[in-house]
This record gives structure tokens, C-alpha cells and sequence, in this order.
């Protein structure tokens, strides 16, 4: 439900002994208390002057020791707080926290490379390091290794990786780039996952496991913790490296395209996560180059046309091959040929690339594929342009795949928008279609219709049995309601955790649906969840 106009109201200011203590954690410059300081540190793509999800101040410790701190003390006040990396979920939430009045814990400053190592391929970093950090930190320190970057390189790692987003390289499939954390608990005790729980291990980062449960998916989109420190999987250079653009001209062809990725998949030719965009999505993701917008959407026939001038066809998938010369080689020939099976299938003019050759790589979809950062799908994207990111994970079969697009494409057509898809392939065995819903976000009525439109999609996609896996805080609840097997068992189990390791409910309440026992109520809402305060409590 859309907040009121009432939530404009600022929230409630915090006791002065308790940012007089805050001050004395982390220093003075490192706490904002002030309305104009703080909006700096809200979602840019939230409703024009709505307070729903505003904070009361915003923290920014530079030591794990300060987290630890700062997680202490607001156990003795009860102000709920909620951590945050470099701030930039966009289309999710942003850097705003669920509860209104909590206070943001940014983790900007702590920003250290701890550790590569070239030998065994990995790197350790805190959470305010981002994409672009440790790109540059490998390339200048010459190292032949390849740094996995999402679409947009100003993220945090650690941030990305905490809210289940993905890279586009090989650890990307399945989440697999994050190994062995360091996790300040909400009581402020220090815990280390894995092998890390070995004093001075020397395998920490190198082996996911641990002796009885592995605990680090119990930190990733979950309020259980705060990871301060985290190992990434990297990979070598490869010595050759081809950025591949597959197209079906006609869209009757998804089908096919999706059964054929499957399967390429599983032979191992195609590996990292590829992405496939409808016409519109892909002349930005792929072309750097997007359609200019207009008022009404773009009739079958027009956009027909677009996709011919611009050869990208009804769908555009945006794939890579890495590795020696004669394996890739081998590759390309397995992909083109399986391709140009597809009715309507045909391949971009290949180019295989040298490292001393990813110069002159000018599309930044190529530049991605081997690790290099880019802003260019923000830098091509009007100012005051944002979206909002539905995203179910569906079986990767293309009549699964089918059924999802067309009711999106419903959806879309029922708002009077251009429809708007890119299906990353997450896996050999799902992928995530992410429908990114446009809209004006200096024009309250535009933001308001795209957040009525998100959560339609959300009750579609749950009638077809399927859930958003990264939703925007407005829908953290509606989302977790859909997970009711059981009754709830879901989230009874996880809220038990909840109130066992934070007792005091100050982490993060109500991020993807769990809630500590002092924000819980029992009357239900139509969409099975549960009232829910919006205003921190201390």
C-alpha cells in the first residue's frame, strides 16, 4: 500500500547523548544528523518529497572495531540501524532504510584492498570498496587477472553481493564470487564463516565450506549480521576473449533461444551469465544507444522496425567466450552453429580479442564481459529517468520463460509503457527476467503509477508461482508473504533467528520481509503478511 501524504513529515530527531556518543565512535565529520545533509544519502528514485523511508542520521565508520562500537551502543538506546555499502541499489531502495527514523550505517570509509593474491586467484576487500577500485588495483599492480563487474562499476562489492545481485563473469552463475566473511553480529561480536572460524587460517577465502552448517548465505539479503570483510573468486586473464551479440529476428523464437542457451550451457561452451534483452533494453545494453523516449509506447510494427535498423532483432542476447585461443575457437563454432539453427537466428560479426586488444573494445558490453568498468548505461540514461527492477527467478526452460514474458508484456500494455526485459541467465537451470519499469522521478504521478505497476507484477508473477528475489523496500513485505508453504514456515524459522541473535530488533527490521519480535503484530493483511511500523521505535 502507497504511503500517505502524512509521511512528509521529518522523522523523529535522535536523543543528543546518543549522537554525542556516535561522535565520540567515529568522529564528527563522520555523523549527519541535519535534513539537507541526509538527502544526499536517500533514494534519488523514490517519490518526490515522501519521508516513508527517510533516516534520522547517517554513521560512517572507518574500522570494523567502530561497527562493533556503534552496534553496542545503539543496543542501549534501541534505534534500530541499517548498514549500507556505497548506497547505490538503485531500483531496489537505494541506500534508504525500511524502517523510517533508523539510522544508516554507511560503510563508505571502510574502503581497503586487504588482500590479492595472484597465485590462487582471489581478493579480500571491506565493503566500501567498489567494482572500479579493484579493477584498477589488479591492472596496476600487473597482475593477469579478471575482476568481475555488474553493469555499473561504482557499486560496492561487498554491497552487491549482500543483496544476491550478479557479475556477468564466471562466478556470477549461481552467486558463486563471494567465499568467507567477516560479520559484526547485532549484539557487536565478531564472527568469521567458513575456514575463517580456524585461527590465522590460511584457507579462509579459498574453501566455502566449514565444519557443520556453512553460515555465509545466512548473511546475504538477510538482517543477521554485517559483513565488514569478504573474499572474492577471481579468475585468469584469458588469453583470448570474444564478446558475442546472438539474435532472433523474429519473437516467436524465444523459445528456442532460451533452450538453446540451456543447453550450451550444459555442454559448458557459453559460461558466465548471458543476458537477454528485448529490442528496446538492448539497444542500450548492447549498443550504448538507446531509443529516445516518447509519451506513448511503440506500436509491434515500430518497434519491428527499430530492431531492423539496429540490428538487434526481437531478442539480443549478450554473451562471452573466454579462454586459450583453440578453446575458444572451439567454442564460437559450437554457439554459431547451435544458433544458426534457431529459425530466426543469426550472430554478430565475431572478433576475437588479445589482452593487449581490450583498448580497443568500444561498446562498454564488451568492455564488461572481461572486467572493465563502466558507467555507460547510467551516462546514456536521461537524469531524471529511474526504474524500479521486478525480478522473478524462473525455471531456464522457454515455455517457463514464455509464460513470464507474456504476462509482463500485459502488464507493461496495461500502463501504457514500452515493455522493457533483460532475462539473465543466472545458471544452467534458471534465469532472472528483470522487467525495469521506466519512469519520470522528478513527477510524483509517474513514480506513484510505477510503483502501483511493480506491485501488480508482483501478484501476477505470484499467481503463476513465481516471486520477485530482489524487491524494492516498498515490496520486501508483499514478497515474503508468497513464501507460505507451510504456513510461513519460511519465515517463522528465520524470525526465531531473528530474535535470537538480535534480541533487541536493532538490525535492519523488516529487510525482506523478516521482522524482530518488537516490530511483529498479529493481524494479517490481504496479502498474507503482517502489519508493519513504518517509524523507528527507541
Amino acid at each position: 500500500m502507497m504511503p500517505s501524504t502524512e509521511s512528509s513529515i521529518a522523522p523523529t530527531a535522535l536523543p543528543a547523548e546518543l549522537v554525542r556518543d556516535l561522535v565520540a565512535i567515529v568522529g564528527e565529520d563522520a555523523v549527519v544528523v541535519d535534513r539537507a545533509g541526509l538527502e544526499e544519502y536517500r533514494d534519488a528514485y523514490w517519490i518526490p518529497g515522501d519521508d516513508s523511508y527517510a533516516a534520522s542520521a547517517i554513521v560512517q565508520p572507518a574500522t570494523t572495531e567502530q561497527v562493533q562500537d556503534v552496534v553496542r551502543l545503539v543496543n542501549r538506546y534501541g534505534v534500530p540501524i541499517w548498514p549500507l555499502s556505497q548506497g547505490r541499489n538503485l531500483g531496489h531502495g537505494g541506500p534508504s532504510p525500511r524502517v523510517r527514523g533508523s539510522i544508516q550505517l554507511g560503510l563508505q570509509r571502510m574502503n581497503t584492498i586487504l588482500e590479492i593474491d595472484e597465485e590462487l586467484a582471489y581478493a579480500v576487500v571491506e565493503p566500501g570498496v567498489t567494482w572500479q577500485d579493484l579493477h584498477e588495483a589488479v591492472h596496476n599492480a600487473g597482475y593477469r587477472l579478471l575482476t568481475p563487474v555488474p553493469d555499473l562499476g561504482w557499486g560496492s562489492i561487498v554491497g552487491n553481493a549482500m543483496d544476491s545481485g550478479h557479475t556477468y563473469q564466471h562466478y556470477g552463475a549461481d552467486y558463486m564470487m563471494p567465499t568467507g566473511l567477516e560479520v559484526v553480529l547485532p549484539d557487536g561480536e565478531l564472527l568469521r564463516t567458513g575456514q575463517g572460524a580456524i585461527p590465522d587460517s590460511k584457507t579462509w577465502h579459498l574453501y566455502k565450506r566449514s565444519l557443520g552448517p556453512s553460515l555465509d548465505p545466512l548473511f546475504i539479503q538477510s538482517n543477521l549480521g554485517i559483513v565488514t570483510r569478504m573474499g572474492v573468486w577471481l579468475k585468469r586473464l584469458p588469453d583470448a576473449y570474444a564478446p558475442l551479440t546472438l539474435i532472433i529476428d523474429d519473437d516467436s523464437d524465444l523459445e528456442a533461444a532460451i533452450d538453446t542457451i540451456r543447453e550450451l550451457r550444459l555442454a559448458g561452451h557459453l559460461e558466465g551469465i548471458p543476458a537477454v534483452y528485448s529490442t528496446l533494453r538492448a539497444a542500450q545494453m548492447l549498443r550504448d544507444d538507446p531509443v529516445p523516449a516518447r509519451p506513448e509506447p511503440f506500436t509491434a510494427d515500430e518497434l519491428r522496425e527499430i530492431a531492423g535498423e539496429r540490428k538487434l532483432g526481437a531478442w539480443a542476447v549478450r554473451a562471452y567466450v573466454w579462454g586459450d585461443s583453440e578453446l575458444v575457437e572451439l567454442r564460437l563454432r559450437r554457439i554459431v552453429e547451435a544458433w544458426h539453427r534457431i529459425p530466426s537466428g543469426h550472430v554478430d560479426p565475431l572478433r576475437v580479442y588479445a589482452p593487449d586488444e581490450y583498448p580497443e573494445l568500444s561498446f562498454s558490453a564488451g568492455q564488461i564481459g572481461i572486467g572493465i568498468p563502466t558507467l555507460r548505461a547510467l551516462e546514456t540514461t536521461p537524469p531524471h529517468i529511474a526504474h524500479l527492477d521486478i525480478s522473478p527467478v524462473v525455471p531456464l526452460r522457454g515455455a517457463d520463460i514464455r509464460t513470464v514474458v507474456e504476462e509482463l508484456r500485459r502488464q507493461y500494455a496495461s500502463a501504457g509503457l514500452n515493455f522493457g526485459l533483460g532475462i539473465m541467465v543466472t545458471g544452467e537451470r534458471s534465469a532472472v527476467p528483470i522487467a525495469g519499469i521506466r519512469y519520470d522521478r522528478t513527477d510524483e504521478q509517474s513514480v506513484r503509477a510505477a510503483f502501483k505497476l511493480g506491485k501488480r507484477m508482483i501478484e501476477a508473477l505470484g499467481q503463476l508461482g513465481y516471486v520477485d528475489g530482489r524487491p524494492h523496500l516498498e515490496f520486501m513485505d508483499l514478497a515474503a508473504a508468497q513464501h507460505s508453504f507451510n504456513d510461513h514456515a519460511y519465515r517463522r524459522f528465520v524470525e526465531k533467528l531473528k530474535d535470537a541473535v538480535d534480541p533487541n530488533g536493532i538490525l535492519s527490521p523488516g529487510r525482506h520481509g523478516i521482522w524482530p519480535l518488537r516490530y511483529r503484530h498479529e493481524q494479517p493483511q490481504p496479502d498474507g503478511g503482517s502489519v508493519r511500523p513504518r517509524e523507528a521505535s527507541g
